[in-house]
């Protein structure tokens, strides 16, 4: 029996989708509730982007959060454009998310509410945020 010889080596690429699903948490009872996925657990996961400050809490990579309060009390114009980016840059960390689109800002006194749509691979959906 002789071993079979090759001129070449075939290179596979092995490509492993893993599930989103994580566990559920209730924010206004501040516990968790059993399991979520797909959509619903994306939408938890930009929730929790958008409200932690990045480079604060030693418990997240440096990848993770958005940088807020260094736009306190900037120029709204400036605000408008920045904030659109750090958004973007923050939320497409998660490879769930393919992009970020249609922003619109509403100036307030002291704050600026941003909408946006979230557009993943499970669906899109309209998210907002509020800078004081």
């Amino acid at each position: 029996m002789t071993i079979p010889q090759f001129d070449f080596i075939e290179e596979l690429e092995l490509v492993a989708i893993f599930p989103s699903l994580t566990y559920k948490i209730d924010f206004q009872k501040k516990r968790m509730s059993g399991m979520t996925d797909q959509l619903a657990a994306i939408k938890q996961a930009v929730f929790i982007i958008l409200h932690t400050e990045r480079f604060k809490h030693m418990i997240y990579s440096d990848h993770f959060g958005i940088e807020i309060e260094n736009l306190i009390g900037t120029n709204p114009i400036y605000v408008k454009s920045e904030l659109a980016r750090r958004i973007t840059e923050a939320l497409l960390q998660d490879d769930r998310i393919t992009s970020i689109e249609d922003f619109q800002f509403v100036f307030n006194d002291h704050n600026v509410e941003v909408t946006f749509t979230v557009v993943t691979e499970f669906g899109s959906f309209q998210e907002a945020t509020e800078v004081n």
